[in-house]
């Protein structure tokens, strides 16, 4: 683990983070730009300009905004997540410190779960390959255990009833993190997008044209949306990916905030985390 950062504002971000996309992008613009100009030059075009050609462009467009509409429709729901997760923590934490402060109710294994509920997802969102959010759901799970405790010890039944309402919205986000990062949306979709874009940068490859910069420029503007529109949504799909060393992923902020206020009151030390995805969203 390494030492606990401030939080980043809009005004900090690296740039490199920000533009990580547009040079990968770019780079391969200009591969296909240098050979757009090498089978210019040696007469391979034999694809001449018709309303069709236009026509395939347009309904590639369509399609690739068509699958991008749906990922962000789950990107934005991605991004209330931590912030409905951290209400609920919030909710549990608070209801448990107070009746423990007027009874004889130790707190502390229901605030070190909370805190485990925040370890085991940062550990797993940063686990290469395929997230497996198991262990954090099963943090959830011993919850339950320590509601029937407070229960036990005395707490009234409609702060039960909360309690038990929160640790389902812990469930639900969870869960739905975990579908989330783990169901890629409709993979026949993503296939015809992927031919239609490869099938229309090859057309625009073999396209006669005259080696004119306006030629050039039209190419390059084409072949810059497409090829950005698939690198974004491969990037959107997972948003929770913190490896993927952009901006572009959701925060998790607000729930290592929780993780620290926690270790803080108890006077443990803050949790050690890491400022990579830290947006200030």
């Amino acid at each position: 683990m390494v030492r606990s950062e401030p939080a980043v504002t809009v005004a900090d971000r690296p740039w490199r983070k920000r533009f990580r996309l547009f040079f990968v992008v770019v780079a391969t613009v200009l591969a296909l730009s240098a050979l757009k100009v090498g089978i210019h030059w040696t007469r391979l075009e034999f694809l001449t300009l018709n309303a069709l050609f236009t026509s395939a462009i347009a309904a590639a467009v369509f399609i690739i905004g068509f699958l991008l509409s749906s990922v962000l429709a789950d990107y934005k729901e991605a991004e209330r997540m931590p912030a409905d997760l951290r209400v609920a923590l919030e909710s549990v934490y608070d209801d448990s410190r107070v009746f423990a402060a007027r009874s004889d109710f130790d707190a502390g294994p229901l605030q070190a779960i909370l805190v485990g509920v925040v370890e085991d997802l940062h550990a797993s969102l940063d686990r290469k390959g395929d997230p497996d959010l198991k262990p954090a759901i099963a943090r959830v799970d011993e919850i339950t255990d320590q509601i029937s405790a407070l229960e036990a010890a005395g707490m009234a039944p409609n702060y039960i009833v909360r309690l038990r309402a929160e640790q389902g919205v812990m469930r639900r986000c969870l869960f739905r993190i975990y579908h989330i990062q783990r169901i890629q949306f409709v993979p026949s979709v993503h296939v015809l997008v992927q031919t239609i874009v490869l099938a229309t940068v090859t057309l625009l490859l073999f396209l006669k044209t005259e080696g004119s910069p306006e030629s050039a420029l039209i190419f390059g503007a084409i072949a810059y949306m497409f090829t950005y529109a698939l690198h974004l949504v491969n990037t959107l799909e997972q948003p929770f990916r913190r490896n993927h060393r952009s901006l572009d992923d959701v925060s998790l902020f607000l729930l290592r905030e929780f993780a620290d206020k926690v270790r803080a009151r108890n006077g443990s030390p803050l949790v050690e985390t890491s400022a990579q995805d830290v947006h200030g969203r």
